[in-house]
């Protein structure tokens, strides 16, 4: 079995992503097993200044760090719970020390395969208007639908006011709610939940539309990579 790095750049989300790869284990074998994991966390508040000013390589050189010290650790590949994280980890630079899997692409790949011809992005503001998901589901013949601005605002001010502290608000839930239901009035037929914090606010049971919850769909990813069903990642940073 190979062991997982998990590369996390925010709380919830990379919370989310380890529980998810453990219990995973269980719901496979019937046995609390699974193979090795180890997380490295740099807390992401300080790469916040670098976000603002769009400093892509400084925030490249932070998860590099992390990389490097799961590549010590033992790790053979790499997951990122984080979608704005690949913003910054797509730009150009050494590779990293390990490969890993791109969120994008884990995702991209279950919206084609249910199906989906028009996609709904939420996120932070810099993934909603970043290249990430437009070009990963263009590249399977797939539409991404954006909110409107103000909405767009609305989304990225639950997540860093809220959702990156462990805050879950039912108003918050319901302003979601209504942004969802405008994308299915746009003719989406799924949402992809692509804050990794996301899915702690929306699930399946509440939504408008069907989620594509790129927390959950990572960690099972990365869980196939781990036992051989699925093939060991190339991708070590850098433009796709």
């Amino acid at each position: 079995m190979r062991h997982l790095g998990v590369l996390a750049h925010s709380t919830g989300g990379a919370a989310l992503c380890f529980l998810t790869f453990c219990e995973e284990g269980f719901h496979r074998t019937g046995r609390n097993e699974h193979p090795d994991i180890t997380l490295d966390y740099i807390a992401f508040g300080y790469s916040m200044p670098a976000w603002e000013a769009g400093d892509h390589a400084t925030i490249r050189a932070t998860l590099a760090t992390s990389a490097d010290r799961l590549a010590r650790a033992g790790a053979d590949f790499f997951v990122c719970p984080d979608n704005t994280a690949h913003l910054a980890l797509e730009a150009p630079g050494p590779d990293l020390p390990l490969p890993g899997l791109h969120i994008a692409e884990v995702v991209a790949e279950q919206a084609a395969a249910e199906g989906r011809t028009r996609v709904g992005i939420l996120g932070t503001k810099y993934t909603m208007d970043g290249p990430l998901y437009p070009r990963a589901l263009a590249a399977r013949g797939i539409a991404a639908e954006l909110p409107d601005a103000a909405d767009r605002d609305l989304v990225n001010e639950v997540v860093f006011t809220e959702l990156v502290n462990g805050v879950i608000s039912e108003a918050s839930r319901r302003e979601y709610l209504r942004v969802i239901e405008r994308l299915a009035g746009r003719g989406c037929d799924a949402v992809a939940l692509v804050c990794t914090e996301i899915p702690l606010l929306i699930t399946p049971e509440v939504s408008p539309l069907p989620t594509l919850d790129s927390t959950r769909l990572l960690a099972r990813a990365a869980y196939d990579v781990s036992v051989g069903e699925r093939a060991m990642p190339v991708w070590r940073g850098g433009p796709l």
